[in-house]
């Protein structure tokens, strides 16, 4: 056979409909044995086409289907077999949750994607079958852009076991603070500002998630044996502790009083961020910022830093027990350990 009669022949075939049965001849049993199909001519500018895509009922023309070089344009020119039902529907085994959005992208040559990543890689998988390409590129471009784009989220995870909290620590690669608060765990009464102090502790907590949102994972604990204690971790372990209560002696009885160091926990906070990844902080930078010789040192040593050191975590916290009649008015004690 010439080329010339082959290119004929494909030429032919670009001007038909799809195969059609005209006749099925029954088995003994009362299957279907075999199926004969017969080629018809069709007018692509206003032949209409009934689609049934995995149960979604769709009408459009065989112009809109083969406009484009997909795999539609093959199944509607003649080029590949399709299957109909009793009713004349043409059968397509595939979803059609997002057939819509095909059939809009062949007629218009763009189409506005779903907003959902979920959606829009679904999109890009039906895309993919019936070999659009365009679609698919800008399926790639629509997620490569929310891949990149900044998580308007803030995601603060809440504690439910010591377990729990311990796997989110070892296995997160981001610096995590930690703020444990439990009112309940009060066995006196609080001092007048207790409670004032205590609400912004949890706003600064709230502020400082929003903040370092992406850079630094925000835990919260309710179960734990503390009323008030802010907790810094990097890569993995504590570096730092700012316990925010007290015992004061009244003259006739004990009060907690619940502190607010606002400045200590947003240093503390701006400490642990040399633990960023990459997980290897910079030497200078540790040296600098007190990461070394505070016991705030990552991944430099192994139990012991270069130098003998032992690590050590910095508390920071107002002292345990007060008297009220020695501690001078508007005073502040800490101490560091």
């Amino acid at each position: 056979m010439s080329a010339e009669a082959t290119a004929d022949q494909a030429s032919s075939l670009e001007n038909c409909a799809p195969l059609v049965p005209t006749q099925q001849r029954r088995d003994g049993g009362g299957g279907v044995a075999g199926v004969t199909f017969d080629l018809k001519p069709l007018n692509p500018s206003s032949k209409y086409v009934k689609l049934n895509v995995g149960g979604s009922l769709h009408y459009t023309t065989v112009q809109t289907l083969t406009k484009q070089d997909t795999m539609l344009k093959a199944m509607f020119s003649g080029r590949m077999e399709v299957l109909t039902d009793s009713e004349g529907w043409i059968l397509i085994d595939r979803s059609g949750r997002h057939f819509g959005t095909i059939l809009n992208y062949l007629r218009d040559g763009s189409v506005s994607l779903p907003e959902s990543q979920r959606e829009l890689e679904e999109v890009l998988s039906e895309a993919r079958y019936y070999l659009i390409q365009g679609l698919v590129e800008d399926c790639q471009l629509a997620l490569q852009q929310k891949s990149e784009a900044f998580d308007p989220l803030c995601h603060i995870p809440m504690i439910t076991s010591p377990k729990e909290e311990q796997q989110i620590i070892s296995s997160c690669s981001k610096p995590v603070v930690k703020l444990l608060h439990n009112r309940s765990n009060n066995k006196y009464s609080y001092t007048s500002n207790s409670d004032d102090n205590l609400l912004k502790n949890i706003e600064l907590f709230d502020k400082l998630a929003l903040r370092f949102n992406g850079r630094v994972l925000f835990i919260k604990d309710v179960l734990g044996d503390e009323i008030c204690c802010w907790s810094f971790y990097g890569q993995g372990r504590k570096i730092a502790e700012v316990c925010c209560t007290s015992i004061v002696y009244a003259t006739e009885k004990k009060q907690t009083k619940v502190e607010f160091p606002e400045a200590r926990i947003f240093e503390e906070t701006l400490n642990i961020l040399i633990y960023e990844t990459p997980r290897v902080p910079d030497r200078a930078l540790l040296e600098a910022t007190g990461g070394v010789a505070g016991g705030g040192g990552g991944p430099l040593r192994a139990g012991d830093d270069e130098d003998g050191r032992e690590h050590r975590v910095r508390r920071i916290h107002v002292r345990r027990h007060i008297m009220h009649d020695e501690r001078p008015h508007g005073h502040q004690t800490v101490f560091k350990d």
